[in-house]
């Protein structure tokens, strides 16, 4: 095998004669001519979560209101704030002015309240509250404009074309905007924090508990009570936006998420989600791959703290398949790094997972990561490093 600074490994896995991104094209294109899954939705998006794969599409990228489901993208900050480890769920969070004084819905706050991170995480996943949601922006970035850029660079980053907020929590705003695609893409990293569906699936809990008024949360989406496998994700309504709702169901390892923007009226919203999901559960089903964190390969590191650190998968890896369909033969070949140089940030990718056809088409690629951070070693621990290599080489 030639080393050229990468080490390929290659060989052949069983799985169906359809790839994903076959079948996306296939279903996308069949779809937007007869729309019998949304008919009523301005526009809407179903994909499979772990390998992206667009099973339906309406109108995917039409800029519109977003309404509440705008909180997504505040919940993902938050969850990544946690899993950067610069907020505890723990930590108290104190109640502006301005927060206390949103509109619409709301957990109702009051100016000074202070409440834990996990909580007002509730209201804004079960109760959609504005307040609580401009109080965490306030607490994270001090203002909530700031926060908002933030929001902003995020959906960069994730290559959202069709996006532009205004603010954290959905009010009516010009040129407050996004795209069902958009909101799909959102959606599913905010679902890469496994934490996220203890609020986002809970149908009713309560805030203030210890005080003489608890304050009962129902979830305004109704879906996690009465649809099989429904544990989030958020709502959203406006006069202008209309009925939204982008929702997530997992089964059997397969987890959906179904966007539907511009719906009349919330029943109408829920049965049409509710038949999207029907479609995927009914077609598809997917065979996992790797579990979330699972080492792939380990790589050595040149002059680290470490001289060695695993790759491994940022999320779960699954391939999606057609039901039904006979077994044929799909490539993955793992790409990665022979060495790689100290320091290491835990963000940095080190090698790929690519899946193909037989033909060579690519069905899915995957970026590997470093397990752990790894700092650069002083020359005392090189040294010492050398020295005892030199002393077991004789």
């Amino acid at each position: 095998m030639k080393r050229n600074g990468y080490l390929a490994l290659c060989f052949l896995m069983c799985f169906t004669i359809f790839s994903p991104m076959a079948i996306a094209k296939e279903k996308a294109g069949q779809q937007k001519s007869d729309n019998h899954f949304a008919p009523q939705a301005s526009s809407a998006v179903m994909i499979e979560a772990d390998t992206g794969t667009v099973l339906y599409e309406k109108n995917a990228n039409e800029k519109m209101p977003p309404a509440s489901i705008t909180k997504v993208m505040t919940m993902l900050l938050i969850m990544e704030a946690v899993e950067r480890g610069e907020l505890k769920l723990t930590d108290k969070v104190r109640t502006s002015e301005r927060a206390a004084s949103m509109g619409g819905s709301q957990i109702f706050l009051q100016p000074g309240e202070e409440m834990t991170v996990e909580d007002m995480l509730k209201g804004i996943a079960i109760a959609s509250g504005n307040d609580a949601s401009v109080a965490m922006a306030e607490h994270l970035a001090g203002t909530e404009e700031s926060f908002v850029t933030r929001m902003n660079e995020r959906a960069q980053q994730l290559g959202m074309k069709n996006t532009h907020f205004v603010n954290s929590n959905g009010l009516p705003a010009a040129n407050h905007y996004s795209s069902a695609g958009d909101i799909a893409i959102m959606s599913r990293e905010l679902l890469k924090h496994e934490g996220i569906t203890k609020f986002t699936g809970t149908y009713q809990d309560y805030l203030r508990k210890d005080t003489e008024s608890p304050f009962w949360l129902v979830n305004t989406n109704k879906l996690v009570r009465f649809y099989e496998g429904v544990d989030g994700l958020k709502t959203g309504y406006t006069g202008e936006a209309k009925y939204c709702l982008t929702a997530t169901a997992k089964r059997n390892n397969m987890r959906v998420i179904a966007v539907v923007l511009g719906e009349p009226d919330v029943k109408t919203r829920n049965n049409e989600v509710s038949t999207m999901f029907n479609y995927a559960f009914t077609h598809f089903k997917v065979t996992p791959m790797y579990k979330k964190g699972e080492p792939v390969r380990t790589l050595v590191v040149d002059k680290g703290q470490k001289s060695q650190i695993n790759a491994v998968t940022p999320h779960a890896v699954s391939l999606l398949m057609k039901k039904g369909e006979s077994a044929d033969t799909f490539q993955k070949e793992i790409v990665i790094k022979e060495a790689v140089h100290a320091p290491i940030a835990k963000n940095q990718v080190i090698g790929h997972i690519f899946i193909r056809t037989k033909d060579g088409k690519e069905v899915n690629r995957i970026d590997l990561f470093p397990e752990d951070q790894v700092d650069k070693a002083n020359m005392w621990e090189i040294l010492k490093r050398t020295t005892k290599s030199i002393l077991i080489s004789y």
